[in-house]
């Protein structure tokens, strides 16, 4: 696969104008991955989702060369209706269209950017990978004082062009003082077997909020990974939204710098898996000074042979007193092969913080089946109601109602 890659890399460099400073930080970048290899569960992060393997088992020969140069159709089909929206559409990891039509042009700033030379996880090569790969990168700043009146929805759409191909692509978003962004993935698949590989970058200056919700659930069998670095200076925000039920095989790592005090981060998730899919949500929560706060809810319902994982990790530097962090994990087993896997941490160097964490699986009450059978309902309504309350705690969280309302009418929950 080495000398797939390289191959591939070259061929991408001939049909692609970067510029000398860029090439050399794409090749930096791919020797770093070739040294390090795909992640494999000798990796302490990897140990439940081995990229590695799966890979091997599941797609035959994977390219790692796209053509970005061929525009594709997009299939407005797909578009969320229903919602007036701001627009980025990706297929097959190019660019297709930008749209901020709801907004003040003047306060938004769209242009190209070398890449995201942070070094995040230095022990992560899907990173370097997406460095080298990319096609484009683009930064969109959002100026002072200006909030984004309307949601943007970023669609990450394929076709059959990209089967058994590796698509990277790569955004940085920075938000000025007192400015603010609703961001929406939107993940929907119309082929199986590639290889998704996402990086996003979140600068969030002081007083600015950011609200991102990412939704999974057109079924493939594709796999996908998503990185977000989250930076956050005093006063800001972040909340995060993760709706997992689409993708066969699906990571997504969060990790926010509270750099500010007063900064808060809150990262709310439902894993909602059918037969022999494996998901994995993996928070990095790092509070570096003091008066930070970070809140984390992540649920489960898993059907035959699915598999989920929550690997839940809060950091609390010497300097970070006042420190409140707080992480939960539970989750409903429908059948005696469905598998979870919570791994929470709480790693602390300061004396006066208050920081918990737990976690819970189990299948569903009976009695409570049996209370609402006997109240009217069948069995099968009496399980979808449970569960249905049981998803509902979390969407709750999402403290945009308008979002709130979409994401309940995409996933079918009731009140």
């Amino acid at each position: 696969m080495k000398d797939q890659l390289k191959l591939d890399f070259e061929k991408i460099l001939k049909i692609s104008d970067f510029s000398e400073k860029n090439i050399k930080f794409k090749k930096d970048n791919l020797n770093k991955f070739i040294e390090s290899g795909f992640p494999n569960r000798k990796l302490e992060n990897w140990k439940f989702l081995d990229i590695d393997q799966i890979l091997k088992k599941n797609f035959e020969e994977l390219s790692f060369y796209n053509d970005y140069s061929i525009t594709n159709k997009v299939d407005t089909s797909i578009l969320v209706g229903g919602l007036e929206h701001n627009k980025i559409i990706f297929v097959n990891g190019r660019i297709e269209k930008i749209d901020f039509d709801y907004e003040d042009k003047n306060q938004i700033e769209i242009y190209d950017d070398i890449g995201i030379e942070n070094e995040f996880d230095d022990k992560n090569s899907l990173i370097n990978l997406n460095k080298a790969l990319s096609n484009k990168y683009y930064k969109i700043l959002i100026k002072k004082n200006y909030s984004i009146k309307k949601p943007l929805i970023i669609y990450h759409l394929t076709n059959e062009k990209v089967k058994f191909k590796n698509i990277n692509l790569s955004l940085n978003f920075e938000l000025e003082q007192n400015s603010s962004l609703k961001l929406i993935d939107f993940f929907n698949d119309t082929t199986d077997k590639n290889f998704m590989n996402i990086l996003y970058n979140f600068d969030l200056k002081k007083d600015s909020i950011l609200k991102n919700y990412k939704i999974d659930k057109s079924l493939n069998q594709n796999l996908k990974y998503s990185f977000n670095n989250i930076d956050q200076e005093k006063n800001s925000i972040s909340e995060t939204f993760i709706f997992s039920s689409g993708s066969n095989y699906f990571k997504n790592d969060i990790c926010c710098n509270l750099k500010g005090q007063y900064s808060s981060a809150f990262v709310n998730g439902i894993f909602s898996l059918e037969e022999s899919q494996q998901h994995e949500i993996r928070t990095s929560i790092n509070h570096l000074v003091e008066n930070t706060k970070s809140y984390q809810l992540i649920k489960s319902v898993l059907g035959k042979n699915s598999k989920s994982v929550y690997q839940g990790r809060i950091f609390v530097d010497s300097n970070a007193q006042k420190t409140d962090g707080y992480q939960l994990s539970k989750a409903i087993l429908l059948d005696e092969t469905s598998e979870f896997n919570a791994k929470p941490e709480l790693e602390i160097y300061a004396d006066d913080v208050k920081c918990s964490h737990g976690s819970a699986s189990g299948s569903l009450n009976e009695n409570s089946i049996f209370y609402l059978m006997s109240r009217g309902l069948n069995y099968k309504q009496s399980k979808e109601l449970l569960i249905n309350g049981f998803m509902l705690d979390v969407v709750e969280k999402i403290t945009d109602s308008e979002i709130k309302n979409l994401v309940k009418n995409m996933i079918g929950l009731k009140e």
